[in-house]
């Protein structure tokens, strides 16, 4: 009676969920009604809308007349440092002559994120069309704003993948009755991320918008890549735009119920307008210096000819799809198996679905497996503690079965590509916690919302052991035997295989795949990276150790097994670095605990508590 009276319920709420969303008759109305309240002015009469001349957008222009159908040519830029990628973006926005397309995950109300928004805004008005598509999640959730933008142009749309309840805000109560009624529709999000100028050059890869992925925040940022493409795989990339724009569950902001509430109120187009902060101002003329632009990023384009942009499809997680839904973790997969020598593998987090550790395994069967070398977070790096808990579970796993050798990156890598000290900051502004209220008064010009806080509450980060702007991986890239490369949105975990849609850039190029290569390898150096490998053997029964731990990790629930089979490791001053499995390791590398730069009383039971009790979390978290 009571499972009845469950399945009932539970019925009920996927019921209203479908309910509440906007049928397309509302959809239509919707449109047409805030047709009526949008600014229709131009501020630009010429045929190419003003668009800034651009040595980057040229790119496009030059692989495009080199390209033949069976030979076609692109232009590459790998985009490592946050400045750079934020530099690209707002450079072919201002190039852009007819249409920009915008798709992203995450899409905060920040510096960063009003500096673009600023742009999509004056390009729109300028007569060139623009399209933003945002998973609404975790988005702009502030109602005020989507509602001002829904009215701003003509030229302006902005729609959010999949809402819950038809709304683009999800309050604490619809967030937890949507994961109760409907697990899986609610946890399918849009994880691609894109921006492509005219079809004709894009940039995609990890990044989402927000200052921590372009090293504008003031204690944490992310390293990250994406890469520019120019030439005929933007076309690809557009294909994939327009089939998500097109989809049902990308829903235009103006029939979302409660943006439509206020629309119904409001009497005309919305003006978003605010004074930049100082770095932005300092970017936006870094953007229109030519010089700039060809020392930061066109020098370090590479000429490419295989290039594809693979993505899956928006009803990637419904029960009864084609697999073809899933076109980016078959080709992944594909990738996989291909592999002879080594495979290079770069993620924030180390928790692997059952196909891939099926594949794993199969690797490490072959006569001459390949070398498998993984960079990914310490637990000081990490802003996920409950997924690097859970990888911990398994790190004899990933080591013994697998042959895994794994860098763990650290929170104050000596050589990474960030510079906090080239952008200007604001006069006043001397500490986070001012940069965080002069981030608030920048919102409230247009609007309060709750990101901020909805934020702070899952990032999941430790105390360290000292202060200063901590880094955290979050680069998805992956090189095969240094003849492919991939950059992408993937994050090689069940969550990315079975219930985000994902897209990824994949390059045929030996030249290239050795230039990932060489930037993944750069994040393991010693000065970057701990080593991960078995911990000194015990003097007394190291056997029994061994195996109570194994048979304690292959419970889902209650291992309490203390004495973990891996450590951190540091390479000692004068010794060069050698991997885990050389003889000279353990002459030149000395553990420095489970989890080295954690400031945490009783650090083992800390993690413990979900590698203990959180093994069933792995295909969400």
């Amino acid at each position: 009676m009571i499972a009845m009276l469950r399945g009932m319920l539970c019925l009920a709420m996927v019921t209203l969920l479908a309910a509440c969303m906007p049928t397309r008759t509302e959809v239509r109305i919707a449109q047409r009604e805030v047709r009526a309240l949008q600014d229709t002015r131009l501020t630009c009469d010429r045929a190419d809308h003003c668009a800034r001349d651009s040595a980057l957008y040229d790119l496009a222009r030059q692989a495009l007349v080199e390209s033949r159908p069976e030979a076609p040519s692109h232009r590459l830029i790998l985009l490592e440092s946050g400045l750079d990628a934020l530099l690209a973006r707002i450079a072919l926005i201002r190039a852009a002559r007819e249409r920009i397309d915008v798709q992203s995950f995450i899409y905060a109300q920040d510096d960063s994120g009003f500096f673009v928004l600023q742009e999509l805004l004056a390009a729109a008005r300028r007569g060139v069309k623009v399209r933003v598509l945002l998973d609404q999640l975790y988005s702009v959730d502030d109602v005020e704003l989507v509602s001002a933008l829904a009215r701003s142009h003509v030229n302006f749309e902005l729609r959010l993948y999949n809402p819950t309840f038809g709304k683009a805000r999800t309050g604490p109560l619809e967030f937890a009755a949507g994961v109760l009624c409907c697990f899986t529709r609610f946890n399918q999000r849009m994880h691609n991320k894109l921006l492509l100028a005219d079809g004709v050059i894009g940039i995609t890869g990890g990044r989402n918008y927000q200052d921590r992925y372009f090293d504008w925040d003031p204690t944490f940022n992310y390293r990250d890549r994406d890469i520019v493409v120019a030439g005929p795989a933007a076309a690809q990339m557009r294909e994939s735009f327009d089939t998500f724009w097109r989809h049902p569950r990308a829903v235009p902001v103006a029939a979302l119920h409660d943006v439509r509430r206020r629309l119904r109120r409001a009497e005309g187009p919305a003006q978003i307008v605010a004074k930049p902060p100082l770095r932005v101002q300092w970017l936006s003329a870094q953007a229109d210096d030519p010089s700039v632009i060809e020392a930061r990023l066109v020098q370090r384009a590479h000429a490419v000819s295989a290039v594809e942009f693979v993505s899956d499809l928006p009803n990637k997680a419904l029960e009864r799809n084609h697999p073809s839904e899933r076109d980016l973790s078959a080709e992944l997969l594909g990738l996989f198996n291909s592999a002879q020598e080594r495979i290079l593998l770069q993620t924030p987090y180390l928790v692997f679905s059952r196909t891939a550790q099926r594949n794993f395994r199969q690797l490490q069967e072959r006569t001459e497996p390949p070398r498998i070398v993984v960079s990914t977070n310490s637990l000081a790096a990490t802003d996920a503690f409950p997924v690097y808990a859970l990888s911990h579970k398994y790190k004899r796993r990933y080591l013994r079965e697998f042959g895994l050798h794994i860098y763990e990156y650290k929170p104050f890598p000596g050589d990474a590509p960030f510079d906090p000290g080239i952008v200007p900051i604001d006069p006043g502004i001397r500490s986070a916690t001012t940069l965080g209220e002069k981030a608030t008064e920048s919102r409230r010009a247009f609007g309060s919302g709750a990101q901020g806080s909805r934020g702070s509450a899952l990032s999941g980060r430790v105390p360290l052991e000292r202060s200063g702007i901590r880094m955290g991986m979050h680069a998805k890239s992956m090189v095969i035997d240094e003849r492919i490369a991939l950059v992408g949105t993937h994050n090689f975990d069940p969550r990315s295989d079975r219930l985000n849609t994902e897209s990824a850039v994949v390059v045929h190029d030996a030249a290239f795949a050795r230039l990932l290569a060489g930037e993944i390898l750069a994040d393991t150096a010693p000065e970057n990276a701990w080593v991960i490998a078995p911990r000194p053997r015990p003097p007394v029964l190291s056997g029994l150790n061994y195996s109570l731990g194994k048979a304690f990790e292959a419970l889902p629930l209650f291992d309490i097994w203390p004495f973990r089979y891996a450590t951190s490791w540091e390479m000692k001053p004068g010794c060069a670095p050698v991997p885990r499995d050389d003889p000279a390791f353990a002459e030149c590398y000395a553990p420095v605990g489970d989890f080295p730069e954690v400031d945490v009383p009783s650090k083992s039971i800390y993690t413990r508590v979900l590698t203990a009790f959180g093994a069933g979390l792995a295909p969400i978290l």
